[in-house]
């Protein structure tokens, strides 16, 4: 019988420093300083070099000579490379998971939408962008692809820095919650076809101002 493996201490930091890139936790430029991090974490400095290291390898952070490491800035071909991309392969993982989606997944969606909803109108962006980022999770790991998945959160990383400044325009914030509505709508029936084209939408709306933000 094969021993069942538990994540360490590096794999802990990793997956939470991976989790922090990709709601916007760190901004495009920003120096990641190693005992700030594991002071932050509670962790020793050894793990969290590790994990950073794993990310600049996953390119998630460029390692700098006699600089460390920095979140990278995006360009405006990089963003359109990278949301091209995404609508592939998230539009993909909605339609699949639409009809694999449980009664409590849907129910957890609901929430989550109900969630992002008061977080816009407390201007609150890290709650919105946490619930953002479950609200999508739970819907693409209905698709029961691990690979859909791996490769998604693969390019959310590359996104995720930016993902704050969705709220630097508080009437654009207004509508940021519009798709996922549309997204509740079409999953009430079943509508794979609907669900993709409600994310593409949600999508291809913060993207128009993201993109404009990008270097």
């Amino acid at each position: 019988m094969q021993e069942k493996s538990f994540p360490t201490l590096q794999d802990k930091t990793y997956q939470t420093l991976h989790q922090w890139l990709t709601v916007g936790r760190f901004q495009p430029g920003e120096r990641l300083k190693i005992r700030q991090v594991a002071d932050e974490l509670e962790v020793g400095i050894m793990p969290v070099r590790a994990a950073l290291q794993r990310l600049a390898a996953e390119g998630a952070l460029l390692d700098i000579p006699n600089c460390g490491m920095v979140v990278p800035k995006l360009n405006r071909a990089q963003f359109d490379d990278i949301l091209q991309t995404r609508l592939l392969l998230e539009g993909q993982a909605a339609e699949q998971g639409t009809y694999r989606m449980t009664a409590a997944d849907i129910s957890k969606m609901a929430t989550l939408s109900e969630q992002m909803a008061q977080a816009i109108a407390e201007k609150n962006s890290k709650a919105y962008l946490e619930a953002n980022e479950e609200f999508h999770v739970t819907l693409y790991r209905a698709s029961a692809s691990p690979l859909l998945m791996e490769l998604i959160e693969t390019v959310w990383l590359k996104v995720g820095p930016i993902s704050n400044q969705l709220f630097e325009d508080a009437r654009f914030a207004l509508k940021l919650n519009d798709a996922h509505q549309d997204v509740m709508a079409a999953q009430q029936q079943r509508d794979g076809a609907a669900v993709r084209r409600a994310i593409e939408q949600d999508m291809f709306y913060a993207g128009q101002y993201l993109k404009s933000v990008c270097a």
